[in-house]
């Protein structure tokens, strides 16, 4: 089960797919592949950046609306692979931080990048 606006944007882009016949192309690697695109896309606009140019990008007048499109794009094709695969992001994203959770317990982590081997 898919919730609220997330499950509204998912039925919009399911008919947007389905009106243009494009749901052929909407296989798991397709999308994939596109969602490592905009992924990429998106990572463009914050290449050379400094770690407080890229904290304050969404003020910029020009960089702000190109990461907001970029979002937007990655979002779409997120939404559709996990629709595709009949994958329910919210749930998957509760498993994932519960795990996350267990494996970077506060103690553990806290004020630290390290990542912790399993």
């Amino acid at each position: 089960m898919v919730h609220g606006r997330l499950s509204d944007l998912t039925e919009r882009l399911r008919e947007f797919a389905r009106e243009r016949d494009w749901e052929q192309f909407h296989t798991p690697k397709n999308l994939a592949m596109a969602l490592a695109g905009e992924v990429g896309e998106l990572l463009a606009e914050f290449q050379w950046l400094t770690p407080e140019q890229s904290a304050a990008v969404m003020s910029d007048p020009e960089l702000g609306p190109r990461v907001r499109a970029e979002l937007g794009d990655v979002m779409i094709y997120l939404v559709r692979l996990a629709d595709t695969l009949g994958v329910d992001l919210v749930d998957a994203a509760t498993d994932k931080l519960a795990a996350s959770a267990r494996r970077y317990t506060v103690e553990a982590a806290k004020g630290s990048a390290t990542k912790i081997s399993q």
